[in-house]
């Protein structure tokens, strides 16, 4: 055979034995555990175990990056999002959306329902921080997003319409936020264990028409609003688990503000319980 002819072994770099590719190619991204994160960091929430969370958070950030797993960090920096949302930690929070913004753009996930539940995390983000602006717009995209689709999750886009709500009643937009608290209603009531999620609409509807009315004006109707709250929250259907907790805790301060002091005791007491562990109330 004519050793002038380049045979395989003379010019295909051989694999590498730990990744099974030629040395110098590009490994295959690593997927991280996305179920295994979720569930861990459920449990980390129904302890309140908030620095817990953040460094399992941010360690599986660390694996997804070195393993290349662009969709593992998307769904892990939408928690980072979350979680400094509800710690109160503005330019943390801000700047893991910026990161799953440019991760939305690198992926080409814009109008997917991925592209949606980020646009919405990040705005609902926003709107906590008083960046309402900025939250509107984004909750603007999102919106055909999920209600286009066939496989957008009833409570997803409950959670959309109620939070671009709050959005609007920040920005005065009380006409607009009225007809998006009616739809999250109707959606949510088509979603199992939905009547969380109805509770704290209904409250949110109570402090729009208290902003709207003035609070002497808006009484009567705020009552109306507090009593269907407080019926959906008893609902012994409801299973009492760490979600039961965070909002219970989330609606007692709201009751506490229009005299329902009792009730935001009770709500308390319950949130309480569950962290601790002493069993389901």
């Amino acid at each position: 055979m004519d050793d002038r002819i380049l045979k395989p072994e003379d010019y295909v770099e051989p694999n590498c034995p730990l990744c099974e590719k030629p040395y110098g190619a590009e490994p295959e991204p690593k997927p991280v555990p996305q179920q295994r994160i979720i569930e861990k960091m459920d449990e980390y929430m129904s302890h309140r175990d908030y620095a817990g969370a953040e460094r399992h958070l941010l360690y599986w950030l660390e694996e997804a990056k070195l393993g290349r797993d662009q969709r593992g960090e998307l769904m892990i920096r939408n928690e980072l999002v979350g979680h400094y949302r509800k710690t109160g930690n503005k330019d943390s929070a801000f700047a893991h959306a910026a990161e799953a913004l440019k991760l939305i753009e690198a992926m080409d996930y814009d109008g997917t329902i991925s592209s949606g539940t980020t646009y919405v995390n990040i705005a609902t983000a926003y709107n906590a921080f008083g960046a309402n602006e900025q939250a509107l717009a984004l909750f603007e995209k999102a919106l055909p997003v999920y209600e286009s689709s066939k496989n957008t999750r009833g409570d997803l886009l409950g959670g959309l319409y109620n939070n671009m709500a709050l959005t609007c009643v920040s920005l005065g937009m009380y006409e607009r936020a009225r007809e998006l608290y009616d739809k999250a209603l109707a959606v949510m009531k088509t979603v199992e264990n939905g009547q969380l999620e109805q509770a704290v609409t209904w409250l949110n509807i109570a402090d729009m028409i208290t902003l709207e009315k003035g609070a002497e004006q808006a009484e009567n109707d705020v009552y109306v609003c507090l009593d269907k709250a407080q019926e959906l929250l008893d609902d012994p259907s409801l299973p009492r688990g760490g979600y039961y907790a965070f909002v219970c805790e989330k609606c007692a301060p709201v009751f506490s503000y229009y005299g329902y002091f009792l009730t935001a005791e009770d709500l308390k007491e319950r949130a309480e319980k569950i962290y601790a562990g002493n069993g389901t109330v």
